[in-house]
């Protein structure tokens, strides 16, 4: 089982800043330094309607679909959580390529089946993971399935044109 060690909310302050230097690269157009590694995925606020960015780490592309799975790290509470819940549609760039998508929460099997193939993947990250977003992870079948109800999956696929 993993177990919630501590509290853990977005960052704020200084911490938001580092938190959004990414963006500041995609908005100058050097996105392709990240890589595939990151994307930026634009998305409109749920009170105000503006369209708000965020970077996020890829868990993994599929390439045959060139869809992508994210992880809200910081959970539910996540303002681009909430906010694609609301409006799915979304803007994804990823490295020099840009395209329309929409962005839905995976069912919770989904969910443990990509977290389980990205500890697979990652094994230092996931370990990483667990102590960032504030818990004590038990790096086990069942301590992946419970990760996977805290911590919300999300898949980014293009929409056809």
């Amino acid at each position: 089982m993993s177990e919630s060690i501590r509290e853990v909310k977005p960052p704020h302050g200084l911490a938001r800043i580092f938190f959004r230097i990414p963006i500041l690269l995609y908005r100058a157009r050097l996105g392709w330094l990240l890589d595939q590694r990151f994307l930026m995925m634009t998305h409109t606020g749920r009170i105000s309607g503006l369209a708000r960015r965020v970077v996020l780490e890829v868990m993994r592309h599929d390439a045959d679909t060139e869809s992508y799975i994210v992880a809200s790290g910081w959970g539910e509470k996540s303002d681009w959580f909430q906010n694609i819940s609301k409006t799915p549609r979304v803007e994804v760039t990823v490295g020099r390529r840009r395209f329309a998508a929409t962005a839905q929460r995976l069912p919770l099997d989904e969910a443990y089946e990509e977290i389980l193939d990205y500890a697979r993947r990652h094994p230092t990250a996931i370990r990483e993971l667990g102590r960032l977003i504030g818990y004590q992870l038990e790096h086990t079948p069942e301590g992946y399935r419970a990760l996977a109800g805290v911590m919300p999956i999300v898949a980014i696929r293009p929409i056809a044109q």
